[in-house]
């Protein structure tokens, strides 16, 4: 009987394991495309400021040559 037991028990362990390992690995994916990303944005802000082109109009703004 404690043997079936502790055969279940580790059956449950590994599965769980697998589990957990399968969400890293796709939550270590999602990191890295996000980390990308983020770099992206990062960098053309930095050209957009460097070209002094980095302001946003809102539609009810009036342009500063009024």
């Amino acid at each position: 009987m404690a043997d079936q037991r502790i055969e279940e028990e580790l059956a449950h362990l590994r599965r769980v394991t697998e589990e957990l390992s399968d969400v890293v690995t796709r939550q270590a994916g999602e990191i890295e495309l996000l980390t990308r990303r983020v770099r992206m944005l990062m960098q053309r802000a930095a050209e957009q400021e460097a070209t002094g082109s980095g302001g946003v109009v809102l539609a009810d703004e009036r342009p500063p040559h009024y």
